[in-house]
Parts: structure tokens; sequence; C-alpha cells
């Protein structure tokens, strides 16, 4: 069987985020279950925003056409009052262009989730973003990681220090990778 592909889509509009750290935990977990990854980080995609009708510009075709050829993805984002980060859901919002794929949108794709806040509301944001994968046709991961009051779980140097939470990510981009596999192979 030839090595799936799963896209981490993340981050925010800062360099080096807490949502970026925690993707690239989970896509070592991908990797571990022999997936092909793709780091997406929303600061270096420069999309505009999203206007329905609109003439894309080329960077837009290059996250969409990624997005089209993973068989799954793991997304992460900052938790802004409440909810993704705008600068996600923007990237979201995008995806419409895959709908005249086929199959379209995130049709037979597995989304792993995962959001980090600075308080305590990273479920809420984990809700809003399986609402999208499922508006999008996609199926979520049933192991979810809201990280909560985030700026804990990182070492001195920025690095990941809670075993635990690292076990976590892992754990979810493994899933996704092995499910997607399944997946791939049920078509």
């Amino acid at each position: 069987m030839p090595t799936i592909k799963i896209i981490g889509l993340g981050g925010s509009l800062k360099p080096g985020s807490a949502s970026v750290l925690a993707l690239k935990e989970a896509l070592v977990g991908a990797e571990e279950a022999g997936a092909s990854v793709e780091l997406l980080e929303l600061h270096a995609l420069d999309l505009p925003m999203f206007v329905p009708d609109s003439k894309p510009p080329e960077q837009v075709h290059r996250f969409v056409d990624s997005v089209a050829t993973a068989a799954g993805m793991v997304w992460s984002s900052p938790v802004y009052h409440g909810s993704m980060s705008g600068a996600f859901k923007n990237a979201l919002d995008w995806l419409e262009l895959l709908s005249k794929h086929e199959p379209p949108y995130l049709s037979d794709k597995i989304v792993g989730l995962i959001a980090t806040a600075g308080g305590v509301q990273g479920l809420q944001a984990i809700n809003a973003m399986e609402f999208a994968v499922r508006s999008l046709r996609g199926y979520t991961h049933p192991l979810t990681a809201p990280l909560d009051r985030a700026w804990q779980l990182f070492d001195k140097n920025g690095a990941f220090s809670d075993e635990p939470t690292i076990l976590r990510l892992r754990t979810i981009g493994r899933g996704v990778a092995e499910a997607a596999k399944r997946m791939s192979a049920a078509r």
C-alpha cells in the first residue's frame, strides 16, 4: 500500500505559537505510524480573506490542492474567545474550492483536533472545529486534545515538557494516520 499523506494545519499568525508546537508533536505520531506528513502553518500560508466567487491567488490553490491530496489531517488552533482563531476559520473557508472535487470537500478524510488555550476554554474550540469537519463532510478522530493553560506545558526553552500531553498528541497523530490508512484501503 502506498504511503498516505497527513497534513497538519494550524497555528496562528504568530510564528512559533503553542498550537504549532502541539501540531508538530501530533505529526511525529503520524510519522511513527508510517505516514508522510506536511505542516501547513497559517502565518506562512499568507491566505487572503475568503471572498465567495473571487479569483483565488496562487497560494490559495497550493493550499487547497495539498489538502485535496491528503488522506487525513490534524488541525490545531489557538483558542480565541471560546472558539478557533479567525485566521484558522478563514483557511477552512477557502476549502470551499473543494466543493467540485470528487469526492467533494473532506469526504473520506479523518481529522484530528487540537486546541491550545491560555485559560480553560479549549474544549469550546474543539467543538467548533468538529462542527466544521462535519460540514466539510469529514470524520473526526474520537481522541482530541483541548490543551487548557497551554503555557504551563512548556519548559523555559519553549519545548513541550509535559509527557502525558506529548503522549496524547502523538496518539492523535498515530490514530489519524492509522484510520486514514484503513479508509484508503476500503476505497
